[in-house]
């Protein structure tokens, strides 16, 4: 089984290879390392090897790792996010990746002022319709994005969207065409992320102009 070192290697090498087709380069992606369910003890073999940005899906066990990990960990929230832990995460975490609806907005929006800060959000745009699938549709996310505007306590960073669980090719590479296009009708400053991309389509996304990717399997293997 490949080291985590030479996994992350594996995968810069991948990345600078789609980038070289694509006619861009590796240092307008970021990575974002899926740390759920991934020990204390990885994380930080994978900090020791450079990577800066680790995303969590759950606050239970998000806050161990954030009290115990180096303090310039860039930590992203990319679960689900239930309006009645939004002020465990805000503050606290460098992105939340997941705001996909007006309720969980004005929570960010009112913890956020309560405690003085400015929280950077991305909007998370569904990009499949399957039931439970996160994220506001492509009909209302217009309205959202003109909503977490007008919030003085949130700044909007970008979009993100989670494409469908297929193979065919096709249909991916068209999910990632529609957010990016929703993307680039962002006001400018607020176009600052474009996170699309996991470990079995991010070479699509790349070429579909992706400016952050979620790897978690690619980097730490298979989960048990």
């Amino acid at each position: 089984m490949p080291s985590l070192s030479e996994r992350w290697a594996a995968l810069q090498e991948r990345i600078a290879d789609v980038c070289a087709r694509a006619g861009r380069t590796p240092a307008e992606i970021r990575v974002v390392a899926v740390s759920k369910g991934i020990s204390v003890e990885r994380i930080a073999e994978a900090y020791a090897l450079g990577l800066r940005d680790f995303g969590e899906n759950y606050w239970q066990e998000a806050r161990t790792k954030l009290d115990v990990l180096p303090h310039d960990i860039q930590w992203h929230f990319i679960g689900h996010l239930q309006t009645n832990k939004v002020k465990y995460v805000v503050g606290r975490f460098a992105l939340i990746q997941v705001v996909d609806r007006v309720s969980l907005l004005e929570e960010v929006q009112r913890v956020a002022s309560k405690r003085g800060v400015r929280q950077p959000v991305l909007i998370e745009v569904r990009l499949a319709e399957v039931e439970g699938r996160a994220g506001v549709s492509f009909a209302d996310a217009p309205r959202l994005i003109e909503q977490t505007l007008t919030m003085p306590n949130v700044e909007l960073q970008g979009l993100m969207g989670v494409a469908p669980f297929t193979d065919d090719e096709r249909t991916i590479r068209g999910a990632f065409q529609l957010l990016r296009r929703l993307y680039e009708q962002l006001p400018t400053p607020n176009r600052q992320w474009l996170s699309m991309g996991m470990s079995h389509d991010f070479e699509i996304a790349i070429e579909e102009g992706s400016t952050m990717l979620r790897i978690g399997t690619a980097l730490f293997g298979a989960r048990h």
